[in-house]
């Protein structure tokens, strides 16, 4: 795992974005894992400006977001799949067919986290995930918890999240309770993971400086991963 520290968000985005381009480059096929929140905001922002210059070409890559919340359709305004659309899949040419998110409104939650985790495998596995980090230390929605959850899985949200959550909505009731989120061992074995922090993140990545791996701290278990990049804004 290693640490990189920058003075920026900008200068964040910019980094991520190049690992991102260069897998891409790399291996035009590449199967890639996405995040939502602020911080990855910048780093698609960066991917779409590149693409836009002709410099990168995502036509044959595949997509898999790490996350989408339960009860939301897919129209709704803080959906996770309007959320990618208008940041990123708007803007370039991911093939429609290629984009997979967790679908929120399934009929069967059990049956639709598992059946995401058949296409990732179907697709060969995830070349490189990006991931944000929540304040108590959750990556996609795995929060802290008495042990780590393998696959994707229907997750209880706790109050913090939904209290930090709360701003995008316009109450904090209309704020979903449950998600549908990839698992840390279907985010563990990625290839290669890239995480994004803010300023805002320091008590997440000072926990995650410590050589202490809980599920109290879900973020800890990349000490384990053999390709982790943390790339973070010092504040």
């Amino acid at each position: 795992m290693r640490i990189i520290t920058v003075k920026d968000y900008d200068t964040m985005s910019a980094a991520a974005a190049k690992i991102i381009a260069e897998q891409v480059r790399t291996k035009p096929t590449s199967v890639l894992g996405f995040a939502t929140g602020s911080s990855p905001v910048g780093t698609y922002k960066q991917l779409v400006k590149m693409y836009k210059a002709k410099k990168l070409d995502f036509s044959q890559v595949t997509t898999f977001n790490l996350d989408e919340y339960c009860g939301l359709p897919k129209k709704h305004n803080q959906s996770y799949y309007y959320f990618m659309m208008e940041n990123f899949f708007n803007h370039v040419n991911v093939p429609k067919g290629n984009i997979f998110l967790p679908n929120g409104v399934a009929a069967d939650f059990k049956k639709e986290c598992e059946a995401y985790e058949k296409k990732i495998a179907g697709k060969g596995g995830i070349d490189l995930q990006l991931l944000g980090v929540g304040a108590n230390g959750h990556i996609g929605f795995n929060e802290p918890d008495s042990v780590f959850h393998n696959k994707t899985m229907q997750v209880n949200l706790t109050d913090s999240t939904i209290k930090a959550n709360a701003r995008f909505f316009e109450s904090m009731n209309d704020v979903p309770k449950t998600a549908l989120s990839m698992g840390i061992g279907t985010i563990m074995a990625a290839k290669k993971i890239v995480l994004v922090a803010g300023a805002e993140k320091a008590k997440a990545i000072k926990e995650l400086e410590k050589p202490i791996v809980s599920p109290q701290n879900p973020v800890s278990i990349l000490h384990y991963h053999p390709d982790c990049t943390i790339i973070f804004v010092k504040e």
